[in-house]
């Protein structure tokens, strides 16, 4: 099995655990131990408990894998809208 035979599920982050492991509660009902891949420590992308996340697992070892996508919230407030700001105030 070669690197494009990975399994890919859909989860739930329900834990942030030290030094960038993540608690994943899949959608099968299933728990794992997780991190973050690195693209998303690149790009500084910040997953929290309750964020939905796609993690790539090896047919060989069930019990870890690799967040490589994170879901964008609904419930993004102002900041993720993707209106900017004025820098300046206007009279």
């Amino acid at each position: 099995m070669s690197k494009e035979e990975l399994l890919e599920f859909d989860g739930v982050v329900t834990e942030v655990l030290p030094d960038g492991n993540f608690r994943v509660k899949l959608d099968n009902d299933h728990e794992i131990l997780a991190y973050a891949a690195g693209k998303m420590r690149k790009h500084r992308i910040r997953t929290i408990a309750g964020d939905r996340v796609v993690v790539e697992m090896s047919p060989y070892d069930l019990e870890r894998g690799r967040i490589n996508f994170r879901h964008k919230s609904e419930s993004a407030g102002p900041i993720g809208s993707g209106q900017r700001r004025p820098q300046f105030r206007r009279r």
